[in-house]
C-alpha cells in the first residue's frame, strides 16, 4: 500500500512537522542498531514496527533463517537490526539483521581482546593458509593461520572440525573487519602451567638418573628427563676437555646421569651438567711437562684429527697437522683406530683456557733436519717426478719421504723454462741440486740446470768489441742463429747486425755449418745478456785500417769499397 501526501495541504505540512519533532526525541540515527518488533509476517517478508519511523522496515525472511533466528519469526518478537537508511531514493527504510549481528559480535570480540580472554569457537572449514573459525556466541567468522592450529605439526585436523573449543584472539582489524585467532596459544598456556609444576620439583644439586640424549645444537645437547621435561647441557658443561660439538661425546638415544646446576622458574628452564659429576681431571695437569713424550689413548677419530686421553677424563685434541712431518693432509683414520695407544709430545698447557695441545710428529726426528744434515745446500740428490703444474715440478727425493720444489726457471740454461717443463712427466727420474732448505717451513728447493755447467761461463773471460768465431746453425729472414766455438748455447745475430752496407745485410748470403767471425756488441753476465754483430766487426776492422793506412791511395787494394774515399777525406782533414 502506497501513501501519497499533498505537501501543499496545510494539514500535511503540520503533520510532517509534528513527526519530525517526535523522531528527534526518539534519537533515530542511521548506522545505529535498533530494535524492531515483528508486526506482520508473509511468505517472503517480515514487517517490523519501530517507534519513531514513518513506515515499517521490511526484512527478507530467509535472512533471519540463515542467522539461526527461525524460532523468533513470530508476531510480537523483537529483532535487533542495523538502520542503514531512513529513506532511500525510493522512499523506503533499509535495515539489516545480519549486519547488526556482525557489529554486536565484533564488539564482543573487542571486549575479549582487550581483557585478553579466550573465546569459544569452532573450525568450520579449511582455506588457503589456515582455517575459518566461527565465533559461537555471535557467529562472527575469524581466520586461524596454519601455524597457529597446534604447537606441533598436524597432518590431519579432521578431529578438530566443528568441535567447540577455546581460541586466543591475536589480531583485530576494525577497519577491514578481520580477526585472527590462535589455538596454539591456548595449548601452550596449559602446557606452561604443567611445566611450571614439573620444574618446581627440581633444585640445584639434584642428580637426574638416566636422562636420554634427544638432540644437538651448536651450543649444547638436549636431554629428555622421564618423558616430562627437556633440559639443556651447555657445551661447556659436557666435559672438562675441549668439545667443539656435542656429537663428539654423545650419541642420540644414549642415557647419562646429569647434575642440576640452575633452575629458572620464570623462563621455565633447568640447566644441567655432565662434567660436574666427576672430579676435575685438569687438576692432575701438574703431573705433565712440556716437550716430554707420554702415552695417549685414541678415544674418537674426526676429519680434523683425533681426540686422545692422557688419563681418564683428561682429553685433548691431536690435530691432523700434528700427525706427520711429511703428510700434510693425512687423515687420522689412515694412521690410527679407536683404542690405540700412541706416543705424543705435549706442546702447550694453558691452565686458564684449560687446554692441552699434543703432537705425534714430534715423537719422530724432523726429516728436514736429517736431510739438511746429510745433504746440505749444494748437494746433488736423485728423485722421481711425482707431480707438476703450470710452472714447476715436485720431486720425491730418493730414500726420503720428502717432496722438493723445482721451478721451471731452474730447469735449463738454454731454452725457455716453461717449454722445457713439457718434456717431463710423472715417474721421470732426475738428478737435482739442493738450492735451499727451510726447515722451519718444511720446504726444499732444487734445480736441474745447476747440475750442469752454465754456458754463460764461456763468456767469463770475454769482453765487448772482442772478436769471436761462431758456427752458423740456421738462417731465416730475421737473421742468423749461431753458436760460439766451445760454447753450448745458441745466440741470434739480427739482420740489422749482418753488414754495414744495407745491400749486404742479407741472411741468404750465409749457409748452415759455415764458420764466420763476429764481434761482441754487448755483454752483461749478471743479466745473462749477449749481443753478437758482424757489422760491428766490419766497423772495427775499417777503423783499424784507417789508422794503419793513412797515405793517399794506400788502401785501394783493401776489400772495403769506400776505404780509399775515407783515406782521402782523412788527409784533407789533417790539412
Amino acid at each position: 500500500m502506497e501513501i501519497f501526501k499533498d505537501l501543499s495541504n496545510p494539514a500535511s505540512k503540520e503533520f510532517e512537522k509534528l513527526l519530525n519533532t517526535q523522531l528527534s526525541k526518539i534519537n533515530i540515527e542511521e548506522g545505529k542498531i535498533i530494535d524492531g518488533k515483528i508486526n506482520k509476517i508473509t511468505e517472503k517478508f517480515v514487517f517490523l514496527f519501530v517507534e519513531g519511523l514513518k513506515s515499517e522496515p521490511v526484512l527478507d525472511i530467509n535472512e533471519l533463517k540463515s542467522l539461526g533466528l527461525k524460532d523468533k519469526i513470530k508476531v510480537g518478537e523483537t529483532i535487533p537490526v542495523l538502520l542503514e537508511k531512513i529513506e532511500d531514493r525510493n522512499g523506503e527504510i533499509l535495515v539489516s539483521a545480519s549486519k547488526a549481528k556482525k557489529i554486536k559480535g565484533w564488539d564482543k570480540l573487542v571486549e575479549a581482546y582487550e581483557k585478553n580472554e579466550p573465546i569459544m569457537g569452532k573450525i568450520t572449514s579449511k582455506c588457503k593458509g589456515g582455517c575459518i573459525v566461527e565465533h559461537i556466541d555471535t557467529g562472527s567468522l575469524m581466520f586461524l593461520p596454519g601455524s597457529q592450529i597446534s604447537d606441533k605439526p598436524l597432518k590431519d585436523i579432521s578431529h578438530l572440525m566443528n568441535e567447540p573449543q577455546k581460541f586466543a584472539l591475536i589480531k583485530l582489524d576494525k577497519i577491514r573487519g578481520n580477526a585472527c585467532v590462535s589455538r596454539k596459544e591456548i595449548i601452550s598456556s596449559f602446557k606452561k602451567e604443567d611445566k611450571a609444576k614439573i620444574i618446581s620439583k627440581y633444585k640445584i644439586g639434584d642428580i637426574i638418573k638416566d636422562a636420554e640424549v634427544k638432540g644437538y645444537s651448536s651450543f649444547g645437547c638436549f636431554f629428555n628427563v622421564n618423558n616430562e621435561l627437556d633440559v639443556l647441557v651447555h657445551l661447556q658443561e659436557i666435559s672438562y676437555s675441549r668439545v667443539n660439538h656435542p656429537d663428539e661425546v654423545f650419541n642420540i638415544g644414549e642415557k647419562h646421569d646429569l647434575k642440576v646446576i640452575s633452575v629458572d622458574k620464570e623462563k621455565l628452564q633447568v640447566g644441567c651438567s655432565v662434567k660436574q659429576l666427576s672430579p676435575d681431571p685438569f687438576e692432575h695437569i701438574e703431573n705433565y711437562n712440556l716437550n716430554k713424550t707420554y702415552k695417549a689413548k685414541v678415544v674418537k677419530i674426526m676429519d680434523f684429527g683425533a681426540f686422545c686421553e692422557l688419563e681418564p677424563g683428561l682429553t685433548t685434541l691431536l690435530h691432523s697437522s700434528e700427525l706427520s712431518w711429511t703428510k700434510k693432509n693425512v687423515s687420522a683414520k689412515k694412521m690410527f683406530k679407536v683404542g690405540d695407544e700412541i706416543d705424543c709430545v705435549i706442546t702447550e698447557i694453558d691452565k686458564e683456557k684449560r687446554r692441552v695441545a699434543i703432537s705425534h710428529r714430534l715423537t719422530q726426528k724432523n726429516p728436514y733436519e736429517v736431510f739438511e744434515k746429510n745433504h746440505p745446500v749444494g748437494s746433488i740428490v736423485e728423485g722421481d717426478v711425482v707431480n707438476k703444474n703450470e710452472y714447476s715440478l715436485f720431486v720425491k727425493i730418493k730414500n726420503y719421504d720428502l717432496d722438493a720444489f723445482l721451478h721451471c726457471n731452474d730447469l735449463t740454461y738454454l731454452n725457455n723454462g716453461e717449454e722445457e717443463l713439457n718434456k717431463f712427466n710423472k715417474g721421470d727420474k732426475i738428478k737435482v741440486k739442493v738450492l735451499e732448505i727451510k726447515t722451519s717451513e718444511q720446504k726444499i728447493r732444487v734445480g736441474l740446470r745447476q747440475t750442469k755447467t752454465d754456458p754463460f761461463e764461456w763468456f767469463k773471460n770475454k769482453k765487448e768489441n772482442q772478436t769471436i768465431t761462431v758456427k752458423i746453425i740456421s738462417t731465416d729472414n730475421k737473421g742468423l742463429i749461431v753458436r760460439p766455438e766451445g760454447c753450448e748455447m745458441d745466440f741470434p745475430i739480427k739482420k740489422s747486425q749482418i753488414a754495414i752496407n744495407s745491400a749486404d745485410a742479407r741472411p741468404s748470403r750465409f749457409t748452415g755449418g759455415e764458420r764466420i767471425d763476429c764481434a761482441i756488441a754487448e755483454l752483461d753476465l749478471n743479466k745473462r745478456k749477449v749481443i753478437l754483430s758482424i757489422k760491428l766487426l766490419e766497423e772495427i776492422e775499417k777503423k783499424e785500417a784507417l789508422d794503419k793506412y793513412g797515405a793517399e791511395g794506400s788502401g785501394k787494394n783493401l776489400p772495403f769499397s769506400s776505404l780509399s774515399e775515407d783515406l782521402k777525406k782523412k788527409d784533407e782533414d789533417k790539412k
